[in-house]
């Protein structure tokens, strides 16, 4: 059997991984034995904070549209409630952009919602 050197496959490969780590700090971009472990380390933080981004922005919108009900006169919680008993199917997202770019949509919203809780 013939004997395979692996200098272009083997070079190319460290050099994926070393462009990877451009920028980062000390060794950790220039030596392919740590640039590895850090960049694997780099792939689990932005593969968690991928999870964690959509709970922060539920978040946000929780507390957006809670302090918009609470200028209307309600809470958050009684809120929601009142929206389920009304069938207005309306998200997070789209509630919380209502309460900031459209206040007068938001309150009759609340207003159509809150109508329908009381009877």
């Amino acid at each position: 059997m013939a004997r395979v050197k692996r200098g272009i496959k083997a070079r190319r490969r460290r050099n994926r991984v070393l462009r990877q780590t451009e920028g980062f700090w000390g060794g950790r971009k220039n030596r392919f034995r740590q640039a590895r472990e850090v960049l694997h380390r780099a792939w689990q933080y932005s593969y968690v904070g991928r999870k964690r981004r959509k709970r922060d922005f539920r978040r946000l919108w929780i507390t957006r549209i809670g302090a918009a009900a609470r200028q209307q006169g309600t809470s958050y919680s009684r809120l929601v409630q009142a929206l389920q008993a009304a069938g207005i199917e309306l998200d997070r997202k789209i509630l919380s952009e209502l309460a900031i770019k459209d206040q007068a949509a938001f309150a009759a919203v609340v207003a159509t919602a809150g109508d329908a809780d009381k009877r």
